[in-house]
């Protein structure tokens, strides 16, 4: 698969950010504003997915697995800090040390694609059991309670070293903004590092690629473990954007909304399943203020329309017509230059 993209054309995406995080609270509502903050929590989840499954072949069913242990290690340390100070940072680590543990046995213990993607949503689904099961007093963590279904309260940001600035909503936005852009600066880095281009390698055929001496097994940790990090970033801001941690985030949907988001968006490529996640998260709260149609068979019939029509995804297919175009114009043009001198010979 013919990867989309180059870093030069990530930082013309990253200045676009830039722009929409500017004018948007001129222009959006507060309300919107307010609920852009979970949704960007969303689109950093749906990175994640897009690096470790389009960039490193590893298809994992329980990415929400991370984005849970995200939002609830940032609950639970803010809750016990007295503020986000470091909160952020210990939800980064416990995500991606989680992962780190998981993909040890796995990769090292030479488990298959299909028996990884099994595993990995197994894991989510016992999570989100035993999450539910902390209902009872007993079950805390310093001063947090877990809060059983009810989940627990996520506290706002604040500024770095006092809990009693906390951020405004549209602080928050900027925050948000801020952590998409440079955590897709960064995937984007990355797949462009030699780091990045063995493990695009290793995703093509992993056998050539341990027959050049290279240890599948570390790179595929290693991108995994990354994918990890920003997965619990990304629980660390749709926490903060509805206040509150609930077993939810470890649900079979919300594993099955993030895979749906990259095969959308399209595999291959970074911004497109961010894209994704925004258009699709709009789509199903358009959707749920209706009584006609049913929003997850509309979900599912536009997953399988795009498998069925669309294999690649949006920015994929979009970027190769746009390219097939350009270079069917360049040929043309080169085609009248010959006729033209051959006219004039």
């Amino acid at each position: 698969m013919r990867l989309v993209g180059t870093f030069k054309g990530s930082l013309v995406v990253a200045v676009l950010g830039v722009l929409f995080t500017l004018l948007a609270p001129q222009v959006l509502a507060f309300f919107t504003i307010f609920t852009l903050t979970q949704v960007i929590g969303l689109a950093i989840l749906a990175l994640s997915l897009a690096l470790v499954w389009g960039y490193g072949g590893i298809l994992c069913f329980g990415q929400a697995a991370f984005f849970g242990i995200g939002a609830y290690a940032y609950a639970v340390a803010a809750q016990n800090f007295g503020g986000s100070t470091g909160a952020i940072l210990v939800a980064v680590v416990a995500a991606a040390a989680f992962a780190a543990i998981l993909g040890y046995f796995i990769f090292y213990g030479r488990v298959s694609d299909v028996y990884l993607g099994v595993i990995t949503l197994t894991v989510t689904l016992i999570l989100f059991s035993l999450i539910r099961r902390t209902s009872g007093p007993e079950y805390k963590i310093g001063t947090a309670l877990l809060g059983g279904f009810n989940g627990t309260s996520a506290a706002p940001i604040n500024v770095p070293g006092d809990p009693s600035a906390l951020l405004s909503p549209v602080s928050v936005f900027y925050v948000a903004m801020a952590a998409l852009i440079l955590c897709y600066l960064l995937s984007a880095w990355v797949v462009g590092t030699h780091f990045g281009r063995v493990c695009s390698a290793i995703r093509e055929n992993e056998v050539r690629a341990e027959l050049l001496g290279y240890d599948a097994r570390l790179y595929k940790l290693g991108i995994f473990t990354l994918g990890a990090g920003i997965a619990g970033l990304a629980g660390v801001f749709f926490a903060v954007g509805i206040s509150r941690v609930t077993p939810d985030v470890f649900s079979l949907s919300q594993s099955a909304l993030t895979i749906i988001w990259v095969i959308v968006g399209g595999r291959g490529t970074l911004i497109g399943p961010i894209l994704a996640a925004f258009a699709l998260y709009y789509l199903t709260a358009s959707l749920g203020t209706q009584q006609v149609l049913n929003a997850n068979l509309v979900l599912g019939a536009l997953l399988i329309g795009f498998v069925l029509g669309v294999p690649r995804g949006v920015v994929p297919t979009v970027s190769g017509l746009l390219g097939g175009g350009a270079a069917r114009r360049r040929a043309g043009r080169a085609g009248r230059r010959r006729r033209t001198r051959r006219a004039g010979a």
